[in-house]
């Protein structure tokens, strides 16, 4: 690896806001790849026969004990995305100068499918492995964890991860113009391969954070940090869509007790991760430390 370039500056960093714009947007080639990713997008959520079957192999990897709805998926998802992401990113990017609003317009142009799909349930591979070469994450085990829908998922993920290392990933310019911190790609690409040696291995947590002294942020971060975490929270919501926005527009505050009762019901995975094997079903590893089980994190900084 050269040290050299993991250390570079990026181009967020360097260039002006006009051309990290035209950048993010790419070229004809790089357009009609985010129209094909956002047009799957919004086929996966008219067919959720597609979204059993990916809740299927996650539960048949002990990340799922009971499936939760499509409507507790998207709901659980705007409580993940106003109780930690966009709080930690805020907070995330007044610390390193960064323009909030505009940073969410480059990763919109940059690829529209990782502003719409908090989860990534609704994402193709692709789609969900450049999210998390995207921008910093706060803790990208939850990602780690949801690739595994996927049979290829971690392997590829390792692949591509090398290939923005090396610079020659396709889309390695437009992710220049996004992505916060020279070395993370490098830093990146060390943790999934521990990942995948040893699925219990400490996560790449962010620590560039202001919000843990506040109960509720440390909470929500707990809870969405892993994938089990996060499905259990859902399926501690209600089931019916009058419900889900009631619950909505009153909770302006993460709700304590319910991330109590989802970490208790969480399946075992959320404590003893399912590490996939090259040819057969997954094997259980040892116990994680409390520690490793309260990890800080959700999906992304978005």
């Amino acid at each position: 690896m050269d040290a050299s370039r993991a250390d570079a500056p990026t181009l967020r960093q360097t260039a002006s806001p006009a051309q990290l714009l035209r950048t993010a947007l790419g070229g004809p080639r790089e357009i009609a790849g985010k129209l094909q990713r956002l047009a799957r997008t919004l086929w996966l959520w008219l067919h959720p026969a597609e979204i059993d079957a990916r809740l299927a192999t996650l539960e048949a990897r002990g990340y799922v004990a009971r499936r939760p709805t499509r409507l507790q998926i998207l709901f659980g998802s705007l409580d993940m995305l106003r109780f930690v992401i966009e709080p930690a990113s805020r907070d995330y990017y007044r610390q390193r100068g960064i323009d909030f609003g505009l940073h969410q317009v480059l990763r919109w142009l940059d690829d529209p499918c990782s502003l719409i799909d908090p989860t990534g349930f609704f994402s193709d591979r692709d789609t969900i492995m450049g999210h998390v070469m995207q921008v910093v994450h706060l803790n990208p085990l939850y990602d780690l964890q949801l690739l595994q829908m996927f049979p290829d998922g971690l392997e590829e993920f390792e692949r591509q991860v090398a290939q923005m290392v090396a610079g020659t990933h396709p889309r390695a310019r437009t992710i220049a113009a996004i992505v916060e911190e020279p070395g993370y790609h490098a830093r990146l690409l060390d943790y999934v391969r521990r990942y995948r040696r040893d699925p219990t291995t400490p996560p790449l947590v962010r620590e560039a954070q202001t919000l843990r002294d506040d109960p509720a942020f440390a909470a929500a971060e707990r809870t969405f940090a892993t994938l089990p975490g996060f499905i259990a929270y859902c399926n501690e919501l209600p089931r019916d869509l009058r419900s889900l926005c009631r619950r909505l527009r009153a909770l302006k505050t993460f709700p304590l007790a319910s991330a109590e009762g989802a970490r208790s019901k969480s399946p075992k995975a959320a404590r003893s991760e399912a590490k996939p094997s090259e040819g057969g079903p997954p094997r259980r590893q040892a116990q994680p430390s409390e520690d490793q089980r309260s990890v800080p994190a959700g999906r992304s900084t978005r």
